[in-house]
């Protein structure tokens, strides 16, 4: 089939389908394999295909961001392997490294496979899962107080893990050395071989059925069709030029420039801090992704994505700067400025699109790592959690309560009964956050309050919150939201409040409190309509006093005609 042949539309959307239905079975494949609660219960893991030069293709449930990396871990893969027979049919490679397309920390471990048909590779099969323990200086292997990658753990640069179908053995031998918990490491490794192995199989299946020039012409239609979908978007967007200087909580201000045309979207973030000696730092391949998500939520948030769609938007920035971080910069935390990017874009376009994007939101990852032996086995474990939180609202309504950051996408949070039987903890309260903030016209929607009480001596704790001193922003003269912490209640009473910090010693008895922001309110609070205060108050979220405060009733005249009080 020449290229200028044309498919009918039958078979490229049974052929679009097709890859959608193998990127959701690979990514059941590896939730049903997993070792580690962070996997198959919170789903901290995404999967995807791409076509032979590593765009991507289609990609299964989980993580958006997580999807985002697939792409550019093949490339560099294909990069570091170029020379005839360094890729064979069998052969899976493993990456986690920021600096050799891993793009994220040395936890996000990425596994590929390419697949062939004949002599040629049509397409990759892709994966990529948070490993609970890559090495490092602190068990969970990010510490606040890295300064080098080389203090993070094993780093794997693109590196051939199976070759013709059997492993290499003296990898498997390197990755079982590498970290504190081998058993975990090796069951989600397997897990993400299964995957890739099961997604090639279908797709090997798939292009005998269509045929490859059929198959390889479908997946370029696809990208055509993603490309030609966001230029359309961007012909409905307000054009001009967009500028935004945000304080963070340390102090340094984030700006960006954000250029919108017919023809593309560019984002420039050159006029940022310098990458830091920390372990804040994000990759450009990171800061690429961030942009790609702000760009899908503003373009065509509901379709699905491939290497087309993000064709029209340009990203902008400085080499050394902290979202272009050079090695050995160490990025344990990075994933606080990934989304700090994605949010800072966002807020930038909000005022000019107030029909697509709410009002600030939670926007932290809110890693919670509680580590240390279990009580009953003397066994270590690593309870690794993002926390859930609240969303903006939005000009029409509430924000919705107890999610996960856009960032994070289509995941859970790890239940109780699995928390308390898997690690050495036990969860003693879970609850919407009861602290005020976020109110307006529409209020955005609360985060929680989650009690996790320590069961042995010699445990710890490491997080990474922001949002925790510059609250979620309100829009259109709605109040922000409330900020992001830990709390550490110590068994004699004493408390101790914590956002970025790491190794943090526990004892028995002590507990360790999340509370995670509400996001800012949408409109001016005076205009809410009472049948809805009214319903905040019957749910716990505001009390009477408060809003007779908030939203300026003289009296609480009009809770009393609601028949409140």
């Amino acid at each position: 089939m020449s290229h200028s042949d044309k498919i009918d539309i039958f078979t490229l959307d049974i052929i679009q389908n097709a890859l959608q239905a193998i990127a959701d079975e690979m990514f059941t494949a590896m939730r049903k394999t997993a070792m580690s609660p962070i996997i198959y219960e919170v789903l901290d893991m995404g999967t995807g295909i791409t076509d032979a030069q590593g765009n991507i293709a289609s990609s299964g449930a989980g993580i958006p961001a997580f999807v985002g990396v697939l792409d550019k871990a093949v490339r560099r893969i294909l990069v570091e392997h170029g020379q005839p027979g360094d890729i064979e049919p069998g052969d899976i490679f493993i990456t986690n490294d920021p600096y050799s397309g891993g793009v994220t920390h040395l936890n996000d471990v990425v596994l590929s496979m390419p697949v062939f048909v004949g002599d040629d590779i049509v397409a990759w099969t892709a994966n990529i899962a948070h490993w609970n323990d890559v090495g490092g200086m602190v068990p969970g292997s990010f510490s606040t107080d890295a300064t080098e990658i080389f203090q993070e753990g094993l780093r794997l640069a693109a590196v051939k893990l199976i070759s013709r179908g059997k492993p290499v053995r003296p990898v498997m031998q390197i990755l079982r050395y590498n970290t504190r918990m081998p058993d975990f490491m090796e069951g989600d490794l397997w897990a993400g071989i299964a995957a890739a192995r099961s997604g090639a199989t279908r797709l090997i299946e798939l292009t005998q059925k269509y045929g490859k020039a059929t198959f390889l012409q479908a997946m370029q239609d696809f990208m055509d069709h993603g490309e030609k979908v966001s230029l359309k978007a961007l012909r409905h967007t307000p054009k001009g030029r967009f500028e935004l200087a945000e304080l963070q909580d340390d102090g340094k201000v984030y700006k960006v420039v954000v250029e919108i045309g017919d023809n593309g979207m560019i984002v420039d973030l050159r006029d940022n801090p310098d990458q830091v000696h920390g372990p804040g730092n994000l990759s450009r391949d990171g800061t690429v992704v961030a942009a790609q998500m702000a760009f899908k939520s503003i373009t065509e948030p509901n379709g699905s994505a491939n290497g087309g769609t993000f064709r029209p938007l340009k990203v902008v920035t400085r080499p050394g700067s902290l979202f272009d971080a050079r090695s050995p910069a160490a990025e344990g935390f990075y994933f606080e400025n990934l989304i700090r990017v994605h949010d800072l874009i966002l807020r930038c376009l909000a005022p000019h699109l107030p029909d697509r994007l709410p009002a600030g939101s939670f926007s932290s990852i809110c890693a919670t790592v509680i580590g240390g032996p279990h009580p009953e086995t003397a066994r270590i474990f690593t309870l690794v959690e993002p926390e859930i939180g609240g969303w903006g609202a939005k000009r029409d309504h509430d924000g919705n309560s107890a999610m996960f950051s856009a960032m994070h996408g289509e995941t859970y949070n790890c239940p109780a009964e699995i928390c308390e039987a898997r690690y050495g903890v036990y969860v003693e309260r879970m609850e919407l956050n009861d602290e005020p903030g976020g109110y307006g016209q529409y209020r955005g929607g609360r985060g929680i309050r989650l009690d996790y009480q320590i069961r042995s001596d010699g445990s710890f704790l490491t997080c990474g919150y922001t949002r925790a001193k510059v609250p979620p922003w309100g829009q259109a003269n709605g109040r922000d939201g409330s900020l992001n912490y830990v709390e550490v209640v110590r068994a004699d009473g004493r408390s101790e409040r914590y956002a970025m910090a790491s190794g943090v010693k526990l004892d028995r008895g002590d507990v360790v409190r999340v509370r995670t922001g509400s996001g800012g309110g949408y409109g001016d609070p005076s205009m809410r309509d009472p049948d809805a205060v009214c319903d905040d108050i019957r749910n716990g979220y505001i009390s009477v006093e408060l809003a007779r405060e908030v939203y300026h009733w003289e009296g609480g005249v009009r809770l009393h005609h609601a028949g409140q009080i």
